[in-house]
């Protein structure tokens, strides 16, 4: 039996997603995030050293990480490669596709989201009010000269693409790809909204629209990001 540590409102959530969408069994450990940091609990780290989530065990195998979680499972148990691209040259345009969005939902559009997170916490935390002038010009001269201009960067580069490849990032239809890429819409979605990206804003719709996508919220709880 596959089992799934889940921690409320993360990436793990992908994983469950994919789960639904192959009708595997799997039985969830649920964790709550520390109400004042907004971290895993200590209690996580017992089940890898990291005390991250997502973490599945499967047949004595511990794994962590969404994407290479999600690897391993349709490499595993999708074998009508319904999620995969078809049995190709492993220099096939549809494979290469397949696997850069799968790496750069986490490698590269991921951490401008982070950092934006991170600014808009520190925009918002107690300080001293000799100290908040200061914090805001730091944040606003991060926010203008670098993380802004690279979400506008990404966000304009994920909105071509999809437009490009018919609504789908990994090709012509959905794919475990664009479950790996739903956490940074997500987000995106929560940071600055998807207004002027009208091709996020419908890659959002139709995932939402899933009966697979609609019954891992229902295992993993209410997936909310914070919009910090």
């Amino acid at each position: 039996m596959i089992t799934v540590h889940h921690l409320e409102s993360s990436r793990s959530q992908r994983v469950l997603w994919l789960l639904e969408e192959l009708a595997l069994p799997y039985q969830l450990v649920r964790y709550a995030r520390d109400p004042v940091t907004m971290l895993a609990p200590p209690a996580l780290r017992a089940v890898h050293p990291l005390g991250k989530s997502p973490v599945l065990v499967d047949d004595g195998h511990t794994l962590a990480e969404s994407g290479a979680i999600l690897e391993y499972l349709v490499e595993r148990y999708d074998t009508t490669h319904a999620f995969s691209p078809t049995p190709l040259p492993v220099d096939s345009s549809e494979r290469l596709q397949y696997r850069y969005w799968m790496h750069y939902a986490e490698g590269s559009a991921m951490p401008p989201l982070l950092l934006s997170l991170v600014l808009a916490r520190i925009r918002a935390a107690k300080m001293p009010f000799f100290a908040r002038p200061v914090a805001e010009r730091i944040v606003g001269k991060a926010m203008s000269g670098f993380v802004g201009p690279q979400l506008k960067l990404h966000l304009d580069w994920m909105e071509s693409s999809l437009a490009r490849s018919g609504g789908w990032f990994g090709g012509e239809r959905f794919t475990a790809a664009d479950i790996q890429m739903s956490f940074p819409v997500e987000a995106a979605a929560v940071r600055g909204g998807l207004e002027r990206h009208p091709a996020l804003a419908g890659f959002l719709r139709r995932i939402h629209e899933r009966p697979a996508h609609q019954r891992a919220l229902a295992q993993g709880g209410p997936f909310a990001l914070s919009a910090g």
